[in-house]
């Protein structure tokens, strides 16, 4: 049931950065998602990797294509209410030019195989 429940929780999420985002800026994001407050002791009653898995579920059952910024925004939100020191990655590639957005946990991603810190130089943690 708690499965259940936290799918449920990410897809209601990704509707929410949806709202969010009509009506506000990349700056506006990126204030808010500074601002996500970490629980002070870890309530975690599910682990990264369940948080990550119903958020991939929500993001394949969602009417549209979800980006790594808004995946990680979010992950970055239910992590971080769970007690869990999440910080989110931004970071680019020169050649050729990509931008790019993930999730660490102590230093580890935890939202995607192909981000890392040698495949794209960070501009931003938040």
């Amino acid at each position: 049931m708690s499965a259940l429940l936290l799918l449920l929780e990410a897809y209601v999420r990704l509707l929410l950065h949806d709202l969010f985002m009509r009506g506000h800026s990349f700056v506006a994001l990126y204030q808010r998602v500074k601002q996500f407050p970490c629980a002070p002791t870890s309530t975690a009653d599910s682990s990264p990797e369940a948080v990550c898995h119903a958020l991939d579920l929500a993001c394949a059952l969602y009417g549209k294509q979800v980006l790594c910024l808004q995946r990680s925004a979010v992950l970055l939100q239910m992590l971080r209410q769970r007690g869990l020191p999440a910080q989110m990655m931004i970071g680019a590639q020169k050649m050729p030019f990509k931008a790019h957005a993930w999730v660490e946990v102590h230093g580890q991603v935890v939202n995607d195989r192909l981000a890392s810190r040698e495949n794209f130089l960070v501009l931003e943690v938040c």
